[in-house]
This record gives structure tokens, C-alpha cells and sequence, in this order.
């Protein structure tokens, strides 16, 4: 065996191992719980935009983003812009690895790919600094709710023109909100790709972690997944990479599309 497929075999041997340890299972889930509290995820910027988002779901997105290499990335949530950036330069990185394989010129500022992303209410000084931002030409976006028939037409009508497309789905987190994103977006999702549904761990946190939101146990986006999964079968939840994570805000999150 090859010292590259050992070191593969050995890694998977450890993530299989973890879940046997009790342990880490534990103090796992009791970071979790006290890093929701403190507000963790707030704390991180990608190229200088604030992105929601734990750094461990970052790397398995970039992971992600690497293996798919898909052309069109559709976002639902925008907040700060900073996921909008973090999918922009992967997709940057991309075009500039392609075109170095391929011994072509590289333009920074030209790509046929795109981030395309939603969202209800897109604050003036956050789209500024979203369009000033250099990697702003590869970033389209649409105000207005992610389930209106208006936007999941345009989103459609965008999409069709892609024929690669990874789908992450982060705005409202109420079961009938992403139960309805998941219905319209989903299905855009290429096969081999993923739909990827961001703060799942909702349902694993106490009653009163979230006083102040309409979402919590029995109402959040992994509830939403679950009763999504019941009558579709063109997605599996790859537990590969949430065992491999561990600090995630996405358990059962991560979709595949089988077919």
C-alpha cells in the first residue's frame, strides 16, 4: 500500500474511532453547547467580511467546493457577506488552478462562475461593501424572501444556465421556512453535489438556547431535513463529514444528491 492510501485508511480509522469515544462525544457536544451561548461563530472574517460560521464548517466547505468545483454556488442567507466572499475566492482559486493545468492566462476579475445569493433584506452598507469587495464580480444577489414565487422563479430561470451547482441553504431557520427552501431549492442541487443545511444543531440545544428567535427543538432546520428526507430520496446526509467535524453546525446537514 502506498504511504498516500495509509495515511487515508489511518485518517478514516480515527474519524470511525470517535464516535466510539465517549469522551469526546461529550466534551464535542459540551463546546457545542456553551460555544451557542457565547455567540462563537460571530467571531471570524473571511478577506475582511464577517462570516457566520464555525471555522471547522468553513474547511468542509472548501472541501467540498474543491471536489464538486461546481459553476454556480446559490446561497440563501447573506447577512455580513462574508460566506458570499469565502464561496467567491474558492471559485477564484478554481479558475486560477484550472488555468494553470491547462498552461492558459489567468483574469482575476472574469469567471463564468458565480455565487448567487438571497436574501430578505440586504443592508445598504453591507451590499457596498459586498460590491466593493474584489471579489465582487463573481457575486450576483437578489433581495427579497427565499420562498416567494418571484424569487424561486428568478433563482430557476439564473440556475439554468449552470450545469454544476452546490446549494447552502442559512437564512430563516424555522421548520416551515426551510422545509419550503429545501422544496425549491434542493432539486437545483447537481448530482454527486450538495445541498448543505446550516444550523441543524438547533434541534440537539436546550429549550431555552434561542428566547429570543421562532425556532428551536422540534422547530429548526434539521426538522425540516428529517421531514424532507421522508419523501425524497435523490438526497442521503453524508455522517462522514459531520463525524470527521465534530464542532458543527450542521449535524445531518450535509446532503448528497445520489440521483
Amino acid at each position: 500500500m502506498s504511504d498516500e492510501k495509509q495515511f487515508i485508511n489511518d485518517r478514516k480509522d480515527s474519524i470511525d474511532s470517535y464516535q466510539k469515544n465517549g469522551k469526546f462525544i461529550e466534551s464535542k457536544n459540551e463546546f457545542l453547547r456553551q460555544s451557542v451561548l457565547a455567540n462563537y461563530s460571530y467571531n471570524f472574517e473571511w478577506l475582511g467580511r464577517p462570516i457566520i460560521q464555525y471555522p471547522q464548517d468553513i474547511v468542509a466547505m472548501q472541501e467540498l467546493i474543491w471536489a464538486i468545483k461546481p459553476d454556480l454556488i446559490i446561497e440563501t442567507g447573506i447577512a455580513r457577506g462574508g460566506s458570499l466572499v469565502f464561496s467567491a475566492s474558492m471559485l477564484a482559486m478554481l479558475d486560477m488552478c484550472e488555468a494553470i493545468e491547462k498552461g492558459e492566462s489567468f483574469d482575476p476579475s472574469f469567471s463564468n462562475r458565480k455565487i448567487l445569493g438571497i436574501d430578505i433584506d440586504i443592508r445598504k452598507h453591507n451590499r457596498d461593501a459586498i460590491e466593493s469587495h474584489p471579489m465582487s464580480s463573481r457575486i450576483m444577489m437578489i433581495e427579497g424572501s427565499s420562498i416567494s414565487d418571484d424569487t424561486i422563479n428568478q433563482v430557476k430561470e439564473y440556475s439554468s444556465n449552470y450545469k454544476k451547482i452546490l446549494v447552502c441553504l442559512d437564512s430563516n431557520h424555522t421548520h416551515d421556512h426551510v422545509l419550503a427552501e429545501l422544496e425549491a431549492y434542493a432539486p437545483l442541487t447537481s448530482v454527486d453535489s450538495y445541498c448543505v443545511v446550516f444550523d441543524t444543531l438547533v434541534e440537539d440545544m436546550p429549550d431555552n438556547y434561542y428566547p429570543n428567535r421562532p425556532w428551536g427543538p422540534g422547530n429548526n432546520p434539521k426538522s425540516a431535513v428529517l421531514e424532507y428526507l421522508q419523501t425524497n430520496d435523490s438526497f442521503e446526509i453524508d455522517k462522514f463529514i459531520e463525524n470527521k467535524l465534530l464542532i458543527t453546525v450542521a449535524p445531518d446537514g450535509y446532503l448528497k444528491r445520489i440521483k
